[in-house]
């Protein structure tokens, strides 16, 4: 009966070990992991919790500190993670050095250093392929030459360009160019004919000093769309005359002049003022009166 009460004390003495041990085990493990929330990263870290608060985008709505940081040091050798972690599947997310353009706790406040262009047209795909078939000087430049220092700048055409006349104003340069393809010239037919004239000045002056009905009109209602487009008179007036006079005279300015002088001849005008006037025919003088028959 003692032995039995012996090992009785005995195997309750080691169930008790047992259960304090791992009472131990779990209490320790609770000590050296314990968890965490936002609010403790703030009490060290006052910097990164501001910028996402300002400017944090989806890092501030959609996840918390410890989704990226997952460890700490010195535990956690690197507690910096790579932005591949959560981005991937697209051609930008490829590229090395994000944090290049980007800060992770405000990432779309992107600054953009250095000659970059490679790593915008991952994004902007279509005005890459733009600039490819309308080759021009703009085509040669880092994007952020002209989209300088921050992302999201549109520059004014003004800073580098001057306006072709005095009365053009920024907001009047896209009405004929657009500035990833700048010399694909194109315009609504509604364009004013005074922005034609900041280049073709002597063309306007003589559209508009003429008599004809094609003074009152833009330059654009002919010249359609698209710059140096030239059409043909019949497109408008069609065969006004009878067939055998078109096969005759098959261009329209032999006869009627240049369009913007129509009907208007200056060389053979010039010419009659400077050809000497017509001499007059001698007047007529009455036949001299015969005397009457029998007179003396």
């Amino acid at each position: 009966m003692k032995y039995w009460r012996s090992f009785g004390f005995l195997v309750g003495l080691a169930v008790f070990a047992t259960l304090a041990w791992s009472g131990m085990a779990l209490a320790a493990d609770a000590v050296a992991t314990p968890k965490l929330s936002n609010d403790d990263c703030v009490k060290c870290h006052d910097k990164q919790p501001a910028e996402i608060a300002a400017n944090g985008a989806a890092h501030k709505t959609q996840i918390g500190c410890q989704d990226c940081h997952t460890g700490h040091r010195p535990k956690s050798a690197n507690n910096i993670p790579k932005c591949s972690m959560c981005h991937a599947g697209e051609k930008h997310f490829e590229l090395d050095g994000c944090t290049t353009c980007h800060n992770p706790h405000q990432p779309l406040n992107v600054v953009l250093k250095g000659d970059l262009k490679k790593p915008c047209l991952t994004c902007h795909e279509a005005e890459g392929k733009t600039m490819d078939a309308n080759p021009s000087k703009h085509a040669s430049f880092a994007c952020n030459f002209c989209h300088a220092d921050k992302h999201g700048v549109i520059p004014a055409c003004v800073d580098c360009h001057e306006p072709h006349s005095d009365k053009m104003t920024q907001k009047d340069c896209n009405t004929c160019h657009q500035a990833h393809k700048p010399l694909a010239v194109s315009y609504k037919p509604e364009t004013p004919s005074i922005f034609c004239a900041a280049c073709h000045d002597g063309v306007y002056k003589t559209l508009k000093a003429s008599k004809s009905k094609h003074s009152t009109l833009e330059c654009a209602f002919c010249h359609q769309l698209k710059h140096k487009m030239m059409p043909k008179c019949t497109d408008c007036h069609g065969l006004p005359h009878p067939e055998s006079m078109h096969q005759k005279f098959p261009k329209c300015g032999e006869c009627h002049n240049i369009a913007h002088d129509l009907n208007n001849w200056p060389s053979q005008k010039k010419a009659a003022e400077k050809a000497p006037a017509a001499k007059a025919a001698p007047a007529k003088t009455a036949p001299p009166k015969e005397g009457k028959k029998g007179s003396k």
